[in-house]
């Protein structure tokens, strides 16, 4: 059955009190579903639901629950349970969980679990949020070097069922640095007398533990990799960051820089869950801090007060012209925003993209430009269609210069370039388009100040 029929077959079942139904349902449901089933149903429902699934599939499914779900959950149970979910969990998860816990009920899990177990949890939760040491995992597959593709294949099949992937095998030397890998097809197709060491890739792509996650997922997309080996300062390896935990870090930071991009502080809990405060304060400052800079364009219009009195029409234009500027702007903001972010282009590109974007704003702007002539002389006469065209070029340009440029100095400032999208573009653009405007109608207009 798909999802929506377990689901309502299920709400069913769980109203009747029908254990065997729900007991069937849930086995039938993958561990996305069944975790996106519950997170409509309260602790106490979600509690009662997991424990009919067998320990393995609880943990796995546990593990698709959001953060937050999953310290909620914890917090109601015992510390025997927890322990047990905690020892089928994949490592980066549970190191993720371990970190939201209490300081006594982390320590009631480390008591109840192996020694070897307790060191894991530790080193992974040590590491800091947002690198690659926060979002790695420990499980999964080694040989050593010098070993034979048949005695290879025999620690594979006695690893493989801790592992999170076998699809590629790291070899390690005596030291447990990192020497080299070959995927599970080449064991499979070689000799069994052959030696892993002639059969390996030595050419190999790693990542520091202290690295951002941003940068493994990077590498991972550019490399086209199953999972990436995370190695520390001395080239051993301590983990490996799968792909799918790839997609997630993409997809933490696609969602913070879309954020950013209005003006908006990320949310923790996401959107759906986030509190009207928490919503509040994340949109404020931004928003007050642009009404102040807008300001700066009601100065600009009120600076040219007498040429508005006496051509009345140029007010017509003045939202229509600005805001070319601004859209023009936030255009060319966006796909440099979007360039650095994917490493299509870096700092030292400025200049050569400063003359594309140049020869390409002065179309658009052309473009513009004729388009809005017409109306210009249609309200105003021939004059006026002199002073709007002539302002909607050069806004557009200035605009889409100011949306390239900003992404990059705020890179070499070593911020965030994209907080230069959106409405702080667009808030500079304003300005600068009033400025443009009232001072080509001056002087086309040959009024005097």
């Amino acid at each position: 059955m798909i999802y929506e029929e377990l689901a309502s077959a299920l709400y069913v079942a769980m109203e009747r009190s029908d254990t065997l139904a729900i007991e069937q349902l849930i086995a039938e449901m993958q561990p996305a579903d069944l975790a996106e089933f519950v997170r409509h149903q309260t602790i106490d429902a979600t509690l009662k639901l997991l424990t009919h699934l067998p320990i393995e599939q609880r943990a796995e499914a546990f593990g698709y629950l959001e953060v937050d779900t999953q310290c909620e959950l914890a917090e109601n149970m015992t510390e025997e349970g927890l322990s047990q979910l905690f020892v089928h969990m994949n490592s980066d998860e549970r190191a993720d969980l371990f970190n939201e816990l209490s300081e006594d009920r982390q320590q009631g899990i480390l008591r109840r679990m192996a020694k070897e177990e307790r060191e894991d949890i530790r080193r992974l939760a040590s590491y800091e949020e947002g690198t690659t040491g926060a979002v790695m995992t420990s499980d999964y597959v080694t040989v050593p070097a010098g070993v034979s593709v048949s005695r290879a294949l025999d620690i594979v099949r006695q690893t493989a069922p801790n592992a999170e992937t076998i699809y590629q095998v790291y070899i390690l030397d005596e030291h447990q640095k990192l020497v080299g890998t070959l995927s599970l097809r080449q064991l499979i197709l070689a000799r069994p007398e052959a030696g892993v060491d002639l059969l390996m890739t030595t050419e190999l792509v790693s990542i520091n533990a202290s690295e951002k996650q941003e940068e493994a997922s990077r590498l991972i997309s550019r490399y086209d990799l199953l999972a990436l080996p995370v190695v520390d300062d001395e080239n051993r390896l301590i983990g490996i960051v799968t792909y799918d935990d790839a997609m997630d870090v993409a997809e933490e930071e696609a969602t913070e820089d879309i954020h950013k991009s209005a003006s908006v502080g990320p949310l923790d809990d996401g959107f759906g869950k986030a509190k009207i405060s928490n919503l509040y304060r994340r949109r404020v400052n931004w928003l007050v801090l642009l009404v102040f800079a807008n300001i700066l364009s009601g100065a600009g219009i009120a600076f040219y007060e007498e040429i508005i009195e006496a051509y009345v029409v140029l007010v017509f234009f003045l939202p229509l012209l600005v805001a070319s500027g601004g859209n023009a702007g936030s255009q060319a903001s966006t796909l440099m925003i979007r360039g650095l972010a994917t490493g299509d282009v870096s700092a030292r590109d400025w200049g050569k993209l400063l003359s594309r974007e140049l020869i390409v704003s002065a179309s658009l702007g052309l473009t513009m430009a004729a388009t809005i002539a017409g109306i210009g002389f249609w309200r105003g006469g021939m004059d006026i269609a002199q002073v709007v065209a002539y302002s909607m070029f050069v806004i557009v340009v200035v605009g889409s210069l100011i949306g390239m440029s900003l992404p990059f100095l705020l890179n070499k400032l070593g911020w965030d370039p994209a907080t230069a999208s959106g409405p702080l573009v667009t808030s500079i653009a304003d300005i600068v388009g009033v400025l443009i405007y009232f001072g080509i109608a001056t002087s086309l207009l040959d009024f005097g100040l």
